[in-house]
């Protein structure tokens, strides 16, 4: 059955929910799956060096909603050229990379055409949407027309489910994967350590946009107690976003300009490098105003290297981990509990290396991208008019 996936975030666009598309639909028949992705300034030099069938076009849009004449327009202009493409190469069902604004194309196509879609959700997009009622109730129109919902984690579907209970039956949950050939454990290597600036560092690592859900803050203050056991910890701090300005402010404020190191925006290479090198990654995830992390792809990518997690306990984190075993739990709210576990495990390195052998045999049987390829393909097989 031929399908479109339409999802403004796909790579070179970084971003989990794009790597997650990526991984799963370059696995699929290139014949059968056709990307419909966002605009990029790299996507020439990536869409030429992949096997992936794509498309481009605009999917950036400044506002959801559709009261705004110019965004109504926004969404007829690619309405029609998504139904364009749907004629040429006769599409026949739908996916979504998101509720808004995808979902909503999906559904226009479902309302003229009666072609099936699929949406995706991640979780955090429900607090925004219940920040306005004209995206609840544009987002409940395409939840209600979708065939099925696919989310990330059994949290996201409570999440939806709280949301509009009388979809729940059409919920299906595909947590993400990653590739266990490529993100895999290697021994410390002393020269690509200094090469990041890391040398004889004891090194906590923390992937992803610098957002306030992620809790950077409270990492960089429970670091104040952990220097004091551990003065050569290093901070190290990969990822872009509106909250780098505070963050250095905070860092300097607190006398910490030696323990905490911003690498900005990394490419895959260097990605894989902090992950394999580093003692033990952090994700100190809370929820702020309803925004929480639906999953956290970053957590199993580093568990699959063989590193020790420690993570919030909002949102679908729990998921990622056999807590205690390959990894820790905790309410990062504040900072004091998070530098208790922080020391125990700079403290003791025969845990980290057990936890992390578990982490590795853990992701090995639950995230293999091609076992769970086999599951996403089932699901999208059972989409018909």
């Amino acid at each position: 059955m031929k399908t479109l996936l339409i999802s403004e975030i796909f790579p070179p666009k970084t971003g989990g929910s794009g790597r997650w598309f990526f991984e799963v639909y370059s696995r699929l028949s290139r014949k059968d799956y056709i990307i419909c992705a966002g605009n990029d300034e790299e996507a020439d030099a990536f869409d030429s060096g992949s096997d992936v069938n794509i498309i481009r076009l605009p999917l950036s849009l400044s506002d959801w909603g559709v009261i705004n004449p110019k965004c109504m327009f926004a969404y007829l202009r690619l309405f029609l050229r998504i139904l364009i493409i749907i004629r040429r190469e006769g599409v026949e069902a739908i996916h979504c990379g998101r509720s808004l604004p995808e979902g909503l194309l999906g559904w226009l196509v479902w309302k003229f055409t009666k072609i099936p879609f699929l949406c995706y959700v991640h979780g955090e997009e429900l607090a925004t949407f219940q920040k306005s009622r004209e995206l609840v109730w544009l987002s409940r129109k395409v939840f209600t027309g979708a065939t099925y919902i696919i989310v990330n984690s059994r949290n996201t579907k409570r999440l939806l489910t709280d949301y509009l209970p009388t979809i729940e039956k059409k919920i299906q949950i595909l947590h993400p994967g990653v590739n266990v050939n490529y993100f895999k454990p290697v021994s410390a290597n002393k020269t690509i350590r200094s090469e990041l600036g890391w040398k004889n560092r004891l090194v906590i690592l923390t992937v992803g946009r610098l957002q306030r859900r992620k809790g950077h803050d409270v990492a960089i203050l429970s670091l104040k107690a952990v220097k004091n056991t551990f003065p050569n910890v290093l901070y190290a701090i990969a990822g872009a976003g509106e909250e780098r300005e505070p963050l250095e402010h905070l860092v300097n404020e607190d006398g910490l300009n030696e323990n905490v190191q911003f690498l900005g925006e990394i490419d895959d290479e260097t990605l894989l490098k902090c992950y394999q090198q580093c003692d033990l990654f952090l994700l100190a995830n809370r929820e702020v105003d309803g925004d929480i992390e639906g999953f956290g792809m970053v957590l199993v990518e580093a568990q699959s290297c063989g590193k020790p997690v420690i993570a919030g306990d909002s949102g679908g984190t729990i998921e990622t981990m056999i807590p205690g075993k390959s990894g820790l739990i905790i309410d990062c709210r504040e900072s004091t509990r998070l530098a208790t576990a922080l020391n125990q495990l700079l403290d003791e390195s025969d845990t980290r290396k057990s936890m992390g052998r578990n982490a590795v045999k853990w992701v090995n049987e639950n995230f293999d991208w091609n076992s769970l390829v086999v599951k996403a393909e089932d699901l999208f097989g059972n989409i018909s008019r």
